[in-house]
């Protein structure tokens, strides 16, 4: 199965079809607002404005499964997301990354990308999916991986 054969809602309830970024090279995240690791949405802004006319795509998608730290609704995650952190790259509606009720995208991206020692699953917020112009998962990035960390691999994508 190829990553552009998922559907994903975005934030504001539409449906959509990731062959929407076919193409592009992709950070795929899961986040939460309540997280220590939440000032990386400032990283992710800056690297979408700065490459984002060279093709690159940052989804956002948020995530209540560990500790709770992102309990509100779309609306609030939304709203929480510009004014805090000046977001305007693409944010999705929470889904749930691991177990039986995780949304297909995160099974595929976990299954196909395994972290530390081979685990499928995800282990905290914010653990980001580099995705190359081919929908190839180019590597998977720990949660306490700043993104800036990584902008060359990005570049090279580009």
């Amino acid at each position: 199965m190829s990553i552009y054969e998922y559907e994903v809602n975005k934030i504001n309830g539409d449906t959509i079809s990731l062959e929407e970024y076919r193409g592009k090279v992709m950070i795929i995240v899961n986040t939460a607002s309540k997280c220590g690791f939440s000032p990386q949405y400032d990283d992710l802004q800056s690297l979408y404005v700065q490459y984002e006319e060279q093709g690159l795509a940052v989804l956002g998608f948020p995530c209540n499964q560990f500790l709770n730290q992102e309990p509100g609704d779309d609306l609030e995650i939304d709203s929480y997301c510009k004014l805090n952190h000046g977001v305007t790259f693409p944010m999705f509606a929470k889904v749930n990354v691991n177990g039986k009720e995780a949304h297909p995208l995160f099974s595929y991206l976990a299954e196909n990308a395994p972290g530390l020692m081979g685990s499928k699953s995800i282990k905290w917020n914010f653990t980001k999916f580099l995705i190359d112009r081919e929908g190839n998962i180019i590597n998977r990035y720990a949660p306490k991986t700043k993104p800036m960390e990584f902008e060359s691999d990005i570049k090279k994508l580009l």
